[in-house]
């Protein structure tokens, strides 16, 4: 029987993505067909036009499709600086200290995280335990089975602005798509890139994108801490630009062909030259002299990234050290600065641990994000099949996750475009 097919659709601040992959017999995904496009619709991982996202996600999927399939469901990415982290406690008390914890105790537990209230057009996107603590015994990971009146839990807790996911849906909508989930994109960058030796270990997941900079911070198998830093590769680019006085394709071109983000390893006699507006004359720069800017810029953003990781708490315990991904990882000398202002392990990040036979293109850091898409498919995919078969024994599904802000966002947001549809037929 072949297996089904799953498309991962990264909407991105400088580029939209789609990636179609099949599992195969040994459980490793088979890349069937990507696509991408220019993103000219999002800025810093928001949508700012929905026309101009509609036409980068339909370039998208058509050239994935391409390769000879017909793309209908899609599982999409949110990312973007509305998306904020906090941690929370709540506690159960239960009627009966005999009987044994179950999933539903622990399911309502986290129930009532997602009534927490939330600043005005703030939702809760996930709501993940940390650590149990039943009757003040702590560290416990999995309290089910266990006997107890009192049940506590540490939360980590993700939300997103509601403006932000309706727009991320409406655009998806409109290219003919349907939105399967909605899914934290450092969380499917992490599911791509890191080991569950890298998780279980201590480990940060740094995703450089063209807009922001996402920030997932995994210990003891958990995640602990995410954060979005508004500064990317686009303003490296920007800040080349303005530097060299020339136009912003030719400083993108320079910074990825030339590009450094250590200055001590250019040679100070180094030139290229770039062909003049309109018949003006050639302008020459100094391969020193852009990697400087670089270098200027890139350390601006990794005193953010070591703050995010100091103030989540976990700096010690990071035994992996990082991991640093996304189209910002391409950067020539970026592990070695990091390591350098960090003082932490790092190494860069390809999504090729879990594909079957990858294409150089597909195995670079850029598609991390959509690769980690898919893989969150086709584990949603697996979940949804075992509490399938469970009710068709008529048993009652374990692990049945409360249902989150997007799966209610999802029903309403249909409900709205589906009855739109019906009022103009």
């Amino acid at each position: 029987m072949e297996s089904e097919i799953i498309v991962g659709l990264d909407i991105g601040t400088t580029k939209i993505v789609a990636i179609a992959g099949r599992r195969n017999e040994h459980g490793k995904i088979e890349i069937l067909g990507h696509g991408k496009s220019t993103s000219i619709g999002v800025k810093r991982g928001v949508v700012s036009n929905i026309e101009r996202t509609v036409q980068s996600i339909r370039a998208a999927v058509e050239e994935a499709e391409d390769y000879g399939m017909d793309i209908k469901m899609v599982h999409v990415g949110i990312a973007g600086q509305h998306i904020k982290s906090l941690q929370h406690h709540g506690y159960l008390t239960r009627s009966n200290y005999e009987q044994e914890i179950t999933q539903n105790d622990v399911d309502a537990l986290t129930q009532d995280m997602y009534k927490l209230v939330m600043l005005p057009g703030e939702e809760i996107i996930h709501a993940i335990p940390q650590e149990f603590i039943i009757d003040n015994e702590k560290g416990i990971k999995d309290p089910i089975g266990m006997c107890g009146i009192r049940m506590e839990a540490n939360y980590h807790i993700i939300t997103g602005q509601v403006a932000a996911a309706k727009n991320i849906y409406k655009c998806v909508n409109r290219a003919g798509l349907e939105a399967a989930e909605l899914i934290l994109e450092p969380l499917a960058s992490a599911e791509a890139v890191l080991s569950k030796e890298e998780k279980e270990a201590g480990v940060a997941l740094v995703d450089i994108g063209g807009g922001t900079t996402d920030i997932a911070i995994f210990q003891e198998g958990i995640i602990r801490h995410t954060a979005v830093i508004a500064l990317g590769g686009d303003i490296i680019t920007e800040d080349i630009k303005e530097g060299c006085s020339i136009i912003k394709d030719q400083a993108e071109m320079l910074k990825i062909r030339f590009g450094s983000a250590l200055a001590s390893e250019s040679k100070e006699n180094e030139i290229v030259s770039i062909p003049g507006l309109r018949g003006r004359e050639p302008k020459e720069i100094s391969l020193k002299n852009l990697a400087n800017i670089i270098q200027a810029r890139m350390e601006d953003i990794i005193e953010h990234i070591y703050y995010e990781i100091k103030n989540s708490g976990y700096e010690k315990k990071l035994i992996a050290g990082i991991v640093v991904t996304g189209g910002g990882a391409k950067l020539k000398h970026v592990s070695q600065l990091i390591e350098y202002m960090t003082g932490m392990d790092t190494r860069i990040g390809y999504p090729n641990e879990h594909l079957a036979k990858a294409s150089e293109e597909i195995a670079s850091p850029m598609f991390a994000t959509a690769v980690g898409l898919v893989i969150k498919g086709f584990e949603r995919n697996e979940t949804m099949k075992q509490r399938d078969d469970l009710l068709k024994q008529g048993k009652k599904p374990k692990q049945l996750k409360p249902p989150g802000f997007f799966d209610t966002l999802f029903a309403k947001t249909k409900n709205f475009f589906e009855e739109d549809n019906d009022q103009n037929s």
